[in-house]
């Protein structure tokens, strides 16, 4: 096969980290998008934070549902890889790309015919929500750029090309870094420049994804963007990427279902703290998420060769290196909380129910790395199930939890425990489901060479 890295031999460690390294970067440059807007919001005051803090929730709506695509992609062409059929990877990558583009025109309408009510959903006050539902209407439109970018990255992430969507997406965001200071503050234009820095940005990344693959390096040959779906195809994709999906939407709701009590409780700051601390723990998430997919696509090709020994050392490996990176990351946040949060936003108010927010948080990342590993383990053998049913049930529980604590003296800090007790729970459910079916999923390898 050309064009494609084959990861079922070879040194497990040297391959996990050239997988990983350009997904975390891809993932923080996805990060960086919105911290990015956030610094140079940040400038105009809290309540603007708080404003695309409110929109940050349905972008991440909106980027669960591309997991349906880009799950499906990574799973079905990485499986089709490994069992050598080139065809049959080309077709299932393009029927993700034809897929994604259905859905992101659905999702497009959808926010920017009801922008103004779902913003309201929040209960802010009036300016806030009214540039809020600005914001949203011109990202609205930018949702089908990232949605059929992200299926394009789930077939080169599949591929082994994993690099390739490093460097589109820095492009994007190097693009962005310079529109956002220009469009906010020299030409005067607030939320609204963030909003048009960021939907360039990403038209940008489409473009290049479509020139990568039609001229600078073909994929599968002559890459075809859409085709007719076939019903076979269709249904596989689905089943991959829609419990992914469901289960990152159902997140975004309830956290805007937490918004919305963390706004009665703190009011706007509530809400800033919630949303612009979620995105400062992306930092732990990006990390652990690179390796995730890493060990994803390593995962799916390995499995349909059925070098299951190779499978489970490599396991150990993502595990061990996530889990450094998560006690890094307990550090930051318990011991520099205020100091990070003020980074971004440098009025006292604003940082000091931030930090606590972060250091709260902070004691869930090592198991939230846990969690995250599985996943991409669960994920590559096509068990999108078991992930999604843990993320469900324990994210649905934050709602009564933040409810119960928030009545108590803690006030507004107990919505941060029950974040960060409900994290804890998920990486603790996840290993006792994997310690449970590790011997079902991993069998004695029919070849054991390494």
């Amino acid at each position: 096969m050309t064009d494609i890295r084959n990861l079922t031999s070879g040194p497990i460690r040297r391959q996990l980290i050239g997988l990983a390294l350009p997904l975390m970067g891809t993932s923080f440059i996805q990060m960086a998008y919105s911290m990015t807007d956030m610094f140079w919001v940040g400038r105009l005051g809290s309540g603007a934070v708080a404003a695309i803090g409110a929109v940050g929730i349905l972008t991440w709506m909106m980027t669960s549902v591309s997991y349906l695509t880009k799950v499906g992609a990574e799973v079905s062409v990485s499986q089709s890889i490994g069992a050598g059929s080139e065809d049959e990877a080309h077709a299932f990558a393009s029927h993700n790309v034809t897929l994604a583009l259905i859905i992101s025109l659905t999702c497009m309408a959808v926010l920017f015919l009801f922008a103004d009510g779902i913003i309201g959903l929040y209960g802010m006050e009036e300016d806030i929500s009214h540039d809020a539902a600005d914001y949203l209407r011109v990202i609205a439109t930018g949702v089908p750029f990232t949605m059929l970018s992200a299926a394009f990255t789930g077939v080169y992430n599949a591929a082994g090309l994993t690099r390739i969507p490093f460097f589109i997406s820095g492009t994007g965001l190097i693009m962005n870094m310079l529109l956002d200071p220009l469009f906010i503050l020299s030409f005067g234009w607030g939320t609204q420049g963030a909003a048009w820095a960021t939907w360039l940005s990403q038209l940008t990344v489409l473009l290049l994804f479509v020139w990568q693959l039609r001229f600078r390096r073909p994929l599968f040959g002559r890459f075809r963007f859409l085709t007719r779906l076939t019903a076979g195809r269709t249904a596989h994709i689905l089943r991959l990427g829609t419990p992914v999906a469901l289960m990152n939407a159902l997140f975004a709701v309830i956290n805007f279902s937490m918004a919305r009590i963390a706004s009665l409780h703190g009011g706007y700051l509530g809400v800033m703290a919630l949303t612009a601390g979620g995105q400062m723990e992306a930092i732990a998430w990006n990390t652990s998420q690179g390796f995730s997919t890493a060990l994803s696509t390593f995962t799916g090709q390995n499995y349909t060769a059925r070098r299951y020994d190779r499978i489970r050392r490599a396991f150990r490996s993502t595990l061990a290196m996530t889990g450094v990176w998560g006690l890094l990351t307990t550090l930051l946040f318990v011991l520099f909380g205020d100091e990070v949060f003020a980074l971004f936003v440098d009025e006292p108010a604003a940082y000091t129910i931030g930090g606590s927010f972060l250091r709260i948080d902070g004691y869930s990342m090592l198991l939230m790395m846990v969690e995250i590993t599985i996943q991409g383990l669960f994920y590559g053998t096509g068990r999108t199930v078991p992930p999604a049913v843990i993320s469900v049930t324990f994210n649905l529980l934050r709602i009564p939890l933040a409810i119960l604590l928030a009545t108590t003296p803690l006030g507004v800090h107990g919505i941060w425990w029950a974040v960060s007790l409900s994290s804890m729970a998920k990486g603790c459910a996840a290993f006792i489901w994997f310690m449970l079916l590790q011997k079902k999923i991993l069998r004695q390898p029919v070849n054991q060479q390494i």
